[in-house]
């Protein structure tokens, strides 16, 4: 059962909409979260993943406002996150209302079509959910940056990102104050999932009201306050700025909207999202933000605006030195081909052109083609993915590009089709005998990459007689779901 200081209940009475029952908002706060999840079509079909774990017993119903999320209903013994499907990214276990602000940022309201933004920041990124989402949004294409301001989610941020196959990212680890000064009016399309007091995220965490205090909302607002600031000084003019929260609170959500058109009157345009799916008036303020209560959709409570910046603004700081000792220089012609080989020959990839090819010391990486605009601005903690480490006699392919670059395996040659126990077995680092593998040559044939529901997994080395495991380590699970 949630503990709800009373202090909260009295100040969210005087917020609640007219229309809306106070009691109904607290039974609703008291009520577990239904289970959501985002299918990852960067990687499978909403068709395909369905068809898939129906067989597993599981049951959708949609989301309304995004076509790729679900909840879902499955055996009470059975744990999502320990599937394979999981481990390999074919979905994303998300809160329903966590979905709209990608939604929000990228529908172009009122044509039912997808805003065009090539180059897009997530401000405050960890662990990945609407990262991933916007990059699904975006194809795998452009360019996102992906900041985290706590180094240690940063890692969990990659993680998710790797996992999920997104290639055109490029990770920050910084307060979000700074891009406003460091990449003034650099991007199309913002989102800024601000750091908040949480209160709509009472019914997964029953702690979340228990110490709840005013002083505590008023602080973080003024946190708020200059990261709405930053973010609208890095945006183009034209561009879009979804801010989004997971709390309840008008002094963390309408008033930090209000701040940012009072700082800017002649730049600063909301764009109703009352349109943005079917039931969004429910939820809907007079200035055309969503102001999701958890009894109105039966999930989370949340916040949604959109900005629209509609002129250029000054830039408040002087435009910081250029950022030395940039550790990565352009592949010549003649790398760019041995490597581009590489890949070829021993998996069927060709590598995709509009990325790339950078080295640092013996690492062969590829970047985000618009990437290159960026570099000497700001330092960046990991930029598009590492190809291959630079060997003796030729290169050795990493994990996290076999995942990237599965969409450009041109057929099938290189590719071992697992069944779900032999997946598991690869998942929980085991090597697999070829003789259990159906239709295998048991010639040894070096390098292959092994998939699972036709999706790679990762690669091993064919010795003949066992498929030699090369799952990276840190990848390694000790307990995956067999069902």
């Amino acid at each position: 059962m949630a503990q709800i200081n009373p202090d909260y209940l009295t100040h969210i009475a005087a917020e609640l909409p007219k229309h809306l029952d106070m009691e109904e908002f607290v039974a609703a706060c008291h009520r577990p979260l239904r289970k959501s999840i985002r299918i990852n079509t960067l990687k499978i079909s909403i068709a395909d993943f369905k068809q898939v774990m129906y067989s597993k017993g599981w049951e959708f119903e949609p989301i309304p406002w995004c076509k790729e999320g679900f909840w879902i209903t499955h055996n009470e013994n059975q744990q999502p996150g320990n599937c394979v499907e999981h481990i390999q990214g074919l979905f994303y276990i998300q809160e329903a209302s966590s979905m709209l602000p990608p939604e929000a940022l990228f529908n172009d309201l009122g044509t039912n079509e997808t805003y065009q933004a090539d180059i897009v920041l997530d401000v405050a990124s960890a662990p990945g959910s609407k990262t991933t989402q916007l990059a699904a949004l975006m194809n795998n294409q452009g360019l996102l940056i992906a900041n985290e301001y706590s180094s240690s989610r940063v890692k969990i941020l990659h993680a998710n990102v790797q996992r999920m196959g997104v290639r055109q990212t490029a990770l920050t680890h910084f307060d979000g104050k700074v891009f406003g000064e460091y990449l003034y009016e650099k991007f199309d399309a913002i989102l800024l999932d601000a750091p908040c007091g949480g209160e709509g995220t009472v019914r997964k965490d029953v702690n979340a009201l228990k110490n709840w205090q005013l002083d505590d909302v008023t602080d973080i607002a003024e946190t708020q306050k200059q990261l709405i600031e930053s973010a609208f000084l890095a945006l183009k003019p034209g561009g879009a700025l979804v801010y989004s929260t997971c709390t309840l609170s008008q002094i963390e959500n309408q008033q930090i909207c209000h701040y940012i058109q009072q700082q800017y009157p002649e730049a600063v345009k909301f764009a109703s999202l009352n349109n943005l799916f079917a039931g969004a008036e429910q939820a809907c303020t007079e200035e055309g933000f969503l102001h999701v209560w958890p009894q109105i959709f039966d999930s989370e409570g949340f916040f949604v605006a959109k900005i629209i910046k509609t002129a250029s603004v000054p830039r408040l700081k002087k435009c910081p030195k250029q950022q030395r000792n940039f550790p990565f220089v352009s592949a010549n012609p003649t790398q760019t081909i041995a490597v581009s080989e590489y890949f070829c020959q021993s998996f069927n990839i060709s590598l995709p052109k509009q990325y790339n090819v950078m080295i640092r010391d013996d690492e062969y990486w590829l970047f985000p083609e618009q990437f290159s605009h960026f570099i000497g601005l700001m330092r960046f903690q990991r930029i598009g993915f590492k190809l291959a480490d630079v060997m003796k006699k030729g290169f050795k392919a990493k994990h996290e590009a076999i995942i990237a670059l599965s969409d450009f395996i041109e057929n099938q040659d290189s590719v071992i089709e697992l069944n779900r126990q032999q997946a598991i077995e690869f998942l929980m680092g085991r090597d697999i005998p070829t003789n259990e593998v159906n239709g295998l040559d048991i010639t040894p044939a070096g390098e292959m990459i092994v998939s699972f529901h036709h999706k790679p997994l990762g690669v091993v080395k064919h010795l003949g007689h066992r498929l030699k495991n090369n799952l990276p380590r840190e990848l390694v699970k000790d307990k995956i779901e067999s069902v």
